[in-house]
């Protein structure tokens, strides 16, 4: 599998998410403007309204940029297009032909407990518009 078969948009749903961030995300990725090998994209989260959870440092909108290394998927998420605020590591799952990914969402924002547990996550492909 290639990083260009993962272009689009993808369905984000995290198992038990830190205080301030939702359980549902929605993921668009596509090439990266200067590797174009790598991913580039955003995450966007429903936050309530103030734009920044509660005392997590992630923003409603967030950038991302990676990998797909051998179907692990290695993406780094900035909230303020300056500091890596989380990573997200995900598997292919066997069987799903490149739609479903499942790892693990880890938070290195400056709001972020020091002994945080990664988040379970699942990506899911979505098609249309």
């Amino acid at each position: 599998m290639k990083a260009e078969q993962l272009h689009g948009r993808w369905a984000v749903r995290f198992s038990h998410p830190p205080a301030g961030l939702p359980e549902r995300a929605v993921m668009q990725l596509k090439r990266h403007a200067e590797f174009s090998e790598s991913l580039a994209g955003t995450v966007s989260r429903e936050l309530g309204g103030t734009g920044t959870g509660p005392a997590t440092g992630h923003a409603a909108q967030a950038a991302l940029a990676g990998d797909l290394d051998e179907g692990m998927l290695l993406l780094d998420e900035s909230s303020d297009n300056l500091s890596i605020t989380a990573t997200w590591n995900g598997e292919m799952q066997p069987g799903s032909c490149g739609r479903v990914f499942q790892g693990v969402w880890k938070d290195t924002s400056s709001g972020a407990a020091p002994e945080a547990a990664g988040i379970p996550f699942t990506l899911t492909r979505l098609f249309g518009p």
